[in-house]
């Protein structure tokens, strides 16, 4: 008993630091009253890549808007980098007192939802992915297994020995690829030079490394997806939903035509209609 007595307070202080050790996993700026929606944003990107759309929904909802570590101003932390965000994000979640909220992710940050509405299956009254996958290694990796997704390999060590100026042309150059807004190019670019490189190398293989296509036949939730066609074609898009979502029973799924990966820059109107509509 006397044991216990003294060692309470050790114990008390190291889950205090255990918590505030997931909580630097992300910042998290909080706008608005009502409803609580969760703002995930994808790899790379700060919770600015909503910033066009946080006016309309912080006037009748409490928006949680994300900016994960390594990312614009958020110091990187140590690795496994994806699976400390979601349980850094599952802790916030409790603590707040979040649970039957809305989210909304694109990209990264949809794959982060359907992870987390995986395990939490009553967690969250409805989901919105945008763009994103349960298993993004197996449309980018070709025989794709995801046991053979590991830190160390030749390309992450390329992409680690980049110069700065050789980083920022790849940079350009896939960001050309994923928006026809070329305003937005800049920015998708600058995100991608901001990052932190190891986080950029190594939390990207562990999205890769995710497979949730057997997992997500656990969610209960509704769940909505905006898919763009580009650069695939409508018709590979289309496939490629279908093929990876077979195992969610409750969703349902619009096609932004025309559109590259950052749908909320290149088709914002038909984007924020799609998505009040669902919310509301």
């Amino acid at each position: 008993m006397k044991f216990l007595k003294e060692a309470l307070p050790f114990v008390i202080v190291l889950l205090a630091f255990a918590v505030s050790a997931q909580q630097k996993a992300f910042k998290v700026e909080v706008i608005g009253e009502g409803k609580p929606i969760l703002f995930f944003p994808g790899f790379t990107c700060t919770g600015d890549v909503y910033k066009d759309i946080i006016k309309d929904f912080s006037e009748t909802n409490e928006c949680h808007i994300f900016t994960f570590a390594g990312f614009g101003d958020v110091a990187p932390i140590e690795r496994p980098w994806f699976p400390k965000v979601k349980e850094g994000v599952k802790t916030y979640i409790t603590e707040n007192s979040l649970q039957d909220s809305f989210v909304l992710g694109h990209s990264l940050g949809g794959t982060l939802a359907l992870w987390l509405a995986s395990e939490e299956n009553s967690w969250f009254e409805k989901l919105i992915v945008v763009d994103g996958l349960p298993a993004a290694g197996a449309l980018m990796v070709p025989n794709y297994k995801s046991e053979n997704m590991v830190y160390d390999n030749p390309f992450n060590q390329r992409l680690l020995d980049m110069d700065s100026i050789s980083f920022k042309q790849m940079a350009t150059q896939m960001a050309g690829g994923m928006s026809l807004n070329k305003e937005r190019q800049v920015q998708i670019s600058d995100w991608i030079v901001q990052a932190d490189r190891e986080t950029y190398v190594y939390g990207y293989t562990d999205l890769l490394k995710l497979d949730l296509r057997e997992d997500i036949s656990k969610i209960t939730t509704s769940v909505f997806i905006l898919a763009a066609t580009n650069p695939y074609g409508s018709e590979m898009a289309r496939a490629t939903y279908t093929e990876q979502y077979m195992n969610l029973e409750n969703y349902s799924i619009d096609f932004a035509e025309g559109s590259a990966h950052f749908i909320m820059y290149d088709k914002p109107e038909w984007f924020m209609e799609k998505v009040m509509s669902f919310v509301r």
